[in-house]
């Protein structure tokens, strides 16, 4: 492989940056995880933060009966550059955010295996931010609409209880976002690094006259690791918190992001890939390849308290529109039939939701009972284009489809947790109703009326069961049904050509058995093994000019183990690490796929491991260690597979006050051993261009600035 290769005229930066002088950062070595006694009462409920992912109401993560994380991404947390998810998400097991270093097409995401077959966005598992959906109705999210300079935790619930949020909750993301409090204060910000990339960003929060605030804004660029992989992005964000009286809170949320002109190198061959890590195929350039998004919404979020009880009310709506050119070959656009190479809709979105949490002193334990309804509605104003006018390719020709798409979903479930003595026992039921419709505006010769409908629906229950074996040791476990529909990118198109109506959802059981222990009182261990069976996963069917359509497979099985832990060896020392090790198979031999093979996109060994020391207050210097195990990119196993790789990462952050002055400076070094990987894969790309490539070495740092007043 060519690492001078780099050095192209496609590039608007060249070469890479030497490394710096290390010896600050490397008085870290890496380490397992192990405890150690003596601690005083606050280490324990650092490491047991307060949730509200699966419960709906606050609760200690150490006292839930299923796998639930927070991650917490505070104004002074040393997060990073807080462009993408997977800067802050290793550390959780079970998760896998691969950056795609493509961001025409968003992170992919996976929650044991959910999400992983994802071509482009997040589908699988359910992304929310400030308790607005942040997923359509038919499961298929942007996990890039997330405003991580506001986000003040990221909370990852995994396991049965995910399947109480509905369709494709494999598993649940949530985004809380800080609320304005204390003084005023402004915030300023400017990042740096190889590649071309910068950030600059602005901020002011605070409460004044009983109203709090978070505003923010910021600019991102990057010329991308590979060739045509550049990309800019705007966003916004702004949040009013509004306290009528003491029993009541209003939340006033505004976000948007824009994305102009992104460039999509697309995945590579694997012959591509090893000749050039960096390289984009011809076909890319030819048509241009390219996004464009623009995403605004608002959202306002109520509660009120009744003595013990509460009222939560949510609504939320927004616009989003995307023009995507594709490197759809002109001569597969011939046919009337054939929907075109460029994309271009306008959604429009919209929803509401309530809630009534009752809890009560009921004889010898406590209740606590949730009842809500979700309703989530998104229209596309869809349209396809041919992607070239005559001779000259990558421009929008004339029309190929016109259409309007419509998915609603309307969820009523309920939630009970009671609590007595050692023992806490936890049931959810909702009743998921998902209407997909199309209206067909395009009839013209040959190319029939494609309108129609299909709904699903599915009632999906949940129990968990924690027992408190001792004050520092809990065990648990939890069962659970879900179902996933297709999306609606997955009913567009069948092997005989129109909408695939007769595509099933996948439904699925899930089982785990868990244990929450401090060892001590400076570590916290979890552990948890799980079984996933799915019946009717949806796989590629076929895929010919350009356009692919999806059937059901048979049965699919996940069976896995979860370990995460957390110590402090000493007050300047701390370790952390996760490990996830998973069996992801086909269990029946269909006409598609054969029993035992893996499921294409899973690793079945993720890790990370982190060794912080803070040789005096106001600095932190970590070594980062990422280890994947080999993956598969097709169903059956007999593509070239993407290699292991791990990656070494170094970060120096520093803090100093004076006044009412706050200055933050960061360093990180990626890579450091500046390994080839293939950062994620394009799973069944019948192209045979799966492999998207990670980064070499790199180095970027910035600083922050904040005034209090």
């Amino acid at each position: 492989m060519t690492r001078n290769a780099r050095n192209t005229p496609f590039r608007r930066q060249t070469g890479r940056k030497p490394i710096p002088h290390l010896a600050p950062l490397s008085l870290a070595l890496l380490c397992g995880f192990a405890g150690l006694p003596a601690a005083a009462q606050e280490t324990a409920t650092a490491l047991s933060p307060v949730v509200v992912t699966g419960s709906r109401v606050e609760t200690s993560s150490f006292d839930l009966p299923y796998s639930v994380d927070s991650v917490s991404l505070g104004a002074d947390s040393n997060a990073g550059l807080r462009v993408n998810v997977s800067e802050v998400m290793n550390a959780v097991p079970g998760v896998v955010v691969q950056n795609r270093q493509n961001y025409a097409q968003d992170l992919q995401i996976s929650v044991r295996g959910f999400g992983a077959r994802a071509a482009f966005g997040v589908r699988g598992v359910k992304l929310i931010a400030d308790g607005i959906p942040a997923s359509n109705p038919d499961g298929q999210g942007q996990a890039a609409t997330f405003n991580l300079d506001t986000a003040d935790r990221i909370e990852v619930l995994r396991g049965p209880m995910a399947t109480v949020y509905g369709n494709h909750a494999g598993g649940v993301i949530q985004l809380f976002s800080r609320e304005g409090e204390g003084a005023p204060r402004v915030s300023a910000g400017v990042f740096g690094g190889d590649h071309g990339t910068l950030k600059i960003g602005i901020g002011a929060e605070g409460e004044k006259n009983g109203v709090g605030y978070v505003l923010d804004a910021s600019h991102f660029e990057t010329d991308g690791e590979r060739r045509y992989s550049a990309a800019e992005r705007d966003q916004a964000y702004a949040k009013l918190t509004f306290r009528p009286d003491e029993d009541s809170k209003l939340n006033l949320i505004f976000s948007s992001l824009r994305q102009p002109e992104t460039e999509d190198p697309l995945g590579l061959s694997w012959a591509t890939w090893k000749r050039d890590e960096t390289a984009v195929e011809d076909i890319a350039l030819q048509y241009r390849t390219r996004k464009e998004i623009d995403h605004v919404q608002g959202g306002a979020t109520y509660e009120r308290r009744f003595g013990s009880d509460r009222l939560q009310l949510q609504a939320y709506a927004g616009e989003r529109s995307v023009v995507q050119y594709q490197s759809i070959p002109k001569s597969a656009q011939t046919p009337i039939t054939h929907a075109g190479g460029v994309i271009d809709f306008d959604r429009e979105f919209y929803g509401l939701g309530a809630r009534w949490i009752a809890d009560r002193e009921i004889g010898p334990g406590r209740l606590t009972l949730t009842a809500g309804i979700d309703y989530d509605r998104a229209e596309d104003d869809r349209q396809g284009y041919q992607n070239f006018i005559g001779n000259v390719l990558g421009v929008k020709g004339a029309l190929r489809r016109d259409e309007i798409d419509t998915v609603t979903s309307t969820d009523p479930y309920v939630q009970a947790v009671w609590r007595q003595g050692d023992f806490d026992w936890t049931l959810g039921l909702r009743h998921s109703e998902v209407e997909f419709d199309v209206d067909d505006k395009f009839i013209v010769g040959a190319n029939r009326d494609d309108s129609g409908s299909v709904s699903y629906s599915q009632t999906s229950p949940a129990v968990g069961v924690l027992w408190r074996l001792t004050p520092l040791l809990n065990l648990y476990a939890s069962y659970g049904k879900g179902f996933e529909t297709p999306t609606l990118n997955e009913l567009s198109y069948s092997a005989s050509g129109g909408f695939n109506f007769d595509l099933k959802p996948a439904r699925s059981r899930q089982a785990e058995i868990g244990l929450k222990a401090y060892v001590g009182e400076h570590t916290r261990v979890n552990a948890a093994v799980f079984q996933i069976r799915t019946d009717d996963e949806i796989v590629v069917a076929s895929a010919s000019g350009g356009r692919t359509s999806y059937t059901n497979a048979g049965t699919t099985l996940r069976r896995g183990l979860e370990l995460s832990a957390e110590t402090s060896f000493t007050p300047t020392l701390s370790a952390r690490g996760a490990l996830t090790v998973m069996r992801a198979v086909y269990d029946e031999t269909t006409a598609t796929v054969e029993d035992g093979k893996r499921i294409p996109g899973i690793p079945a060994v993720t890790a990370y491991a982190e060794l912080a020391w803070k040789p005096m207050a106001g600095l932190t210097t970590a070594v980062e260690t990422i280890h994947r195990s080999k993956v598969y990119v097709d169903d059956a196993n007999a593509d070239h597979v993407a290699p292991a790789y791990t990656l070494v990462n170094l970060r120096l952050a520093a803090e100093q006050k004076s006044g009412p002055w706050t200055f933050s400076e960061l360093l990180r070094l990626d890579n450091l051993f500046d390994r080839e990987h293939i950062a994620s894969v394009i799973v069944g790309d019948r192209n045979g261009r799966y492999y998207e490539p990670g980064p070499g070495r790199s180095l970027y740092g910035g600083v922050r600035v904040s005034y209090q007043f």
